[in-house]
């Protein structure tokens, strides 16, 4: 079967609107509607008018999708595709621990289930949260959600001394210093890129940090023609054919040098893909307080990110 051909053909026939993170496989970036971040999916799942969104991405994503888009049908390509980062913040933790810290507000970060957005004041993403955070007067307290490097690396630039949840991605997580260090005497002609997700030793080294929409618009732009590349394998693809005249060195894992990829991302694929989109299912279901709640802290980002013109 022609995968793409029956893909393209449901899409008309079934109204339905293709999503894609940029750490899906290849075909599935090729193939979608629109491939981004979590902040412009975040926009596109908002303004859409479809029958069907298929959101090619992890859970979390899908559930945002459902969220701003309530009376759209969502499907997920695999219902498993979760997210080591939003695994690492249990409601039931984070309820006892925003309770410790009730002067607090909370600003979690996008990447977090549905519950936990529904105890959050402000979402953001990794290519607004500085501007977020800033938005509110220095002497608000904050706790900051899930991801502690991220949220570490924003109190770095910002001053502030946010409460951070101990959450992590494990696909950034993993990344270190020594395998960085060899790559950067191997190819000293090579800039850093690292996403904010990454240890603070990591940014350290850094020569460009930002979201995965920065990295790409960054070497898109920059006049180097070599890059060490500090995030999950996919970005790669929309690298090359933004810069198909420049190289990018992936982070390796280990000493056996194995490609950084996301576990839970690459579980989509265009046979399932497909089949979701024949089907229609699996299908997000989320009870109506869940999306009435959850909307409102997301829907306070895209109004400041707004306000900024960080998004149209």
């Amino acid at each position: 079967m022609n995968y793409r051909d029956e893909i393209i053909r449901l899409k008309k026939e079934k109204n339905a609107l293709i999503l894609a993170h940029y750490y899906q496989v290849s075909d599935i970036q090729d193939i979608a509607d629109y491939v981004g971040d979590s902040l412009g999916l975040s926009q596109q799942a908002a303004e859409a008018d479809v029958d069907l969104i298929v959101f090619a991405g992890v859970h979390f994503m899908a559930e945002t999708a459902k969220i701003l888009s309530p009376s759209t049908k969502v499907v997920l390509p695999d219902l498993k595709a979760g997210c080591s980062l939003a695994d690492s913040c249990p409601p039931d933790a984070f309820a006892k621990f925003k309770k410790n810290h009730k002067d607090h507000i909370v600003i979690s970060y996008i990447n977090c289930s549905a519950a936990i957005k529904t105890m959050s004041d402000v979402i953001c993403t990794s290519g607004n949260a500085k501007q977020i955070v800033d938005s509110f007067p220095e002497e608000q307290k904050i706790i900051f959600a899930p991801d502690k490097n991220l949220g570490g690396y924003i109190n770095s630039i910002t001053g502030r001394n946010m409460v951070l949840w101990d959450g992590t991605c494990e696909v950034h997580d993993i990344l270190n210093t020594e395998a960085i260090i060899k790559l950067k005497i191997e190819h000293p002609d090579a800039k850093l890129i690292a996403h904010p997700e990454c240890k603070a030793q990591v940014l350290e080294l850094a020569d460009y940090i930002g979201s995965t929409t920065a990295m790409l618009n960054f070497t898109s732009n920059d006049d180097a023609k070599k890059y060490i590349v500090a995030t999950e394998t996919g970005i790669l693809h929309q690298m090359k054919k933004n810069s198909p005249d420049k190289e990018f060195i992936i982070v390796p894992t280990d000493e056996t040098c194995s490609c950084n990829d996301c576990p839970y991302m690459k579980l989509n694929t265009m046979e399932k893909l497909y089949k979701c989109m024949l089907e229609e299912k699996p299908e997000i279901i989320l009870d109506q307080d869940t999306i009435e709640k959850a909307r409102i802290p997301i829907h306070k980002m895209l109004d400041i990110s707004r306000k900024l013109k960080l998004i149209k």
